[in-house]
């Protein structure tokens, strides 16, 4: 498995652990914050809002991350094949 994969890889299962840790780690910090303030259950809705903001902004980040490294594959392939000479279909008879 070459490095690239196991970058995407790696990102994926991090989206994976962080989207719903950053949702429930929102929600009881919240709700713990707001009991503070006399307001557990409001406390708990900004937590949750809080959470999934976070979540989102994380799949976004990740998101980014992985379409540069598209890009610098699909550049790096493109400029691999123009050394190469190019492989266009050339017939020998003409056609």
């Amino acid at each position: 498995m070459d490095p690239g994969e196991r970058a995407l890889w790696g990102d994926l299962m991090s989206l994976g652990l962080t989207f719903p840790l950053c949702i429930v780690l929102g929600f009881f910090l919240g709700r713990w914050i707001g009991g503070w303030f006399g307001h557990a259950t409001g406390g708990q809705w900004i937590g949750l809002f809080w959470g999934v903001g976070a979540a989102f902004w994380e799949l976004y980040k990740v998101s980014r991350r992985m379409s540069r490294r598209d890009e610098e594959e699909l550049r790096r392939s493109q400029e691999g094949r123009g050394e190469a000479g190019g492989h266009e279909d050339r017939r020998s008879d003409g056609h």
